[in-house]
């Protein structure tokens, strides 16, 4: 167990320190959140399974579910962080594998693990970060300007394969809806990631805390082909 919780630990603190170069309280609160996690991991990780108090952290940590489903991209525009309004199923459709997310700026949870993890997935693609599109869709659009966006991905180190979206509510809760991950409440939301390696393929949606190696296990034979 504690070889499985020990990445998503070094993830955690990651996307802590990420988030701390933010907004002072923002990135306070991230940071003593975070860091409380990351400790609580880590003594789950030496103690017994059967005697453990913190077994949902675990559960959290090591768990995933992974399904494929034939989702529809709506027909939406969304606005880029550059400012540009664009066509999802255009964004989505350029024929390069998709690694897709929904995420809020202010969030302190699981969206700064969430994109730690996208983080990573951009190191380890390395030369091949080019042939994948990454996708991040704000769930709080009314607060998520692209100024906003913008600010949050320098601060994850995005590249210009890596792009984040908002757009009205309405276009957004219809690309939430589209995905099932809508939830009502920002605050409700939950770590879903989605894979689609062509336009035609289905789509893989991996629900929980994903982490690179499974994403790079999901674009392995599809990247080293292109």
């Amino acid at each position: 167990m504690r070889r499985r919780v020990e990445p998503f630990i070094a993830a955690t603190l990651k996307a802590a320190w990420a988030l701390a170069a933010g907004p002072s309280m923002v990135g306070l609160g991230a940071v003593v959140l975070s860091v409380g996690i990351a400790l609580s991991l880590a003594a789950t990780g030496h103690a017994h399974d059967a005697a453990d108090p913190h077994a949902h952290h675990q559960h959290a940590a090591a768990k995933t579910v992974r399904s494929t489903a034939d989702y529809v991209v709506p027909n939406v525009t969304l606005v880029r962080e550059d400012g540009s309004p664009v066509a999802l199923k255009q964004e989505l459709g350029d024929g390069r594998p998709v690694v897709l997310n929904f995420i809020y700026t202010t969030c302190t949870s699981i969206c700064p693990l969430s994109s730690q993890t996208f983080a990573d997935l951009q190191a380890r693609l390395g030369v091949g970060r080019e042939k994948v599109h990454l996708v991040s869709i704000s769930i709080d659009p009314e607060q998520d300007t692209p100024a906003r966006l913008r600010e949050y991905a320098k601060r994850f180190g995005a590249g210009p394969q890596w792009q984040h979206y908002t757009g009205t509510l309405n276009a957004s809760m219809a690309a939430q809806r589209a995905f099932n991950v809508y939830r009502g409440d920002k605050m409700d939301h939950a770590p879903v990631t989605l894979i689609r390696l062509t336009p035609e393929s289905h789509w893989v949606r991996i629900e929980g805390f994903t982490t690179p190696d499974q994403l790079m296990a999901e674009l392995h034979d599809t990247v080293a082909a292109r």
